[in-house]
């Protein structure tokens, strides 16, 4: 019987406990983390773009009674597009909502990470933080000898004179170069249009020394305006919002498929790529080499 009634006792859902906390006056932050390369996601990478984090946003920013949103950054950087896409959804739901957004940085937020930190209203760091290299970078290899050595004929044939542009194989075409570098100049004019907009009247350097692609320290990166101060989510917002905050997560799980499955490579964050169990048909040599692209481009920063 002393189990039956337990049984029917309800167990409050986190929404039950978010409307008593509401009830009870306690101020609600909802935070969404934003951890990775930014680029496309599959099975075997996960990747930071704007269809696997669009619905944590939405919901997020439509907690009727958050007092804001507190953005948690960890990512080298990655696609440009999907950096801009994703700051222009936190932008156009903060403005929907009329939500403050706050951004933190945690190992690092440089590139496309800090790209997506300039879509909140103020950022914060640690002191140690990577922060900055507002810049672009293209890079590749070339094996214009290669086949020759190993006595390989190879056959390319195309339709359209650039077709083959930064072909590996071919020795590198100055006219190739010049288009690359020019539409590298469009995209880092639009980065650093992003970073003026957001920063505007914070930035305390001249903008040759700050859109060069250098980053910086989190305590340096205060100094030059890139960051607003030095502190974290839990201690900002409670000097912000009081000590009784509730700071709620929003999404952050692995999906199903990847819990049940045990699939994964470790390319989100900081570490040792390493590959586990994989289920039966996946690309997995992808799905590798995507981990190798992912960990070089967290150890440029030292990690």
């Amino acid at each position: 019987m002393i189990k039956f009634l337990i049984r029917l006792i309800p167990v409050p859902s986190w929404r039950d406990r978010l409307m008593k906390s509401v009830g009870h006056g306690i101020p609600l932050v909802a935070v969404v983390r934003l951890s990775g390369i930014i680029g496309p996601s599959s099975p075997l990478r996960g990747g930071i773009n704007l269809a696997a984090v669009a619905d944590d946003l939405e919901q997020a920013f439509s907690i009727r009674h958050a007092e804001a949103v507190a953005i948690i950054v960890n990512s080298p950087g990655g696609s440009p597009v999907q950096s801009s896409l994703i700051g222009k959804r936190i932008r156009g739901l903060a403005e929907e909502h009329e939500k403050p957004v706050f951004a933190f940085a945690e190992d690092v937020a440089a590139s496309g990470g800090y790209w997506l930190a300039c879509a909140a209203d103020e950022i914060y760091a640690d002191d140690s933080s990577i922060i900055g290299s507002v810049g672009v970078i293209m890079a590749g290899f070339g094996f214009p000898e290669a086949l020759k050595k190993l006595g390989i004929e190879r056959r390319v044939h195309t339709a359209g004179d650039s077709k083959a542009m930064l072909d590996p194989f071919q020795p590198e075409d100055p006219e190739d170069v010049t288009r690359i570098e020019t539409i590298q100049a469009e995209v880092h004019e639009t980065f650093k249009a992003h970073v003026r907009k957001s920063r505007d009247g914070k930035l305390n350097a001249p903008e040759e020394e700050l859109f060069n692609g250098a980053f910086w320290s989190g305590r340096k990166a205060q100094e030059l305006g890139l960051v607003d101060g030095i502190g974290d989510l839990r201690a900002v917002m409670r000097d912000k919002y009081g000590e009784d905050v509730h700071l709620k997560l929003i999404g952050g799980q692995r999906p199903w498929w990847r819990r049940r499955t045990g699939a994964e490579i470790a390319t989100s964050s900081p570490g040792t790529t390493s590959v586990s169990l994989l289920p039966a048909g996946e690309n997995w040599v992808e799905g590798l080499l995507a981990g190798l692209q992912a960990r070089s481009l967290w150890s440029r920063f030292g990690l």
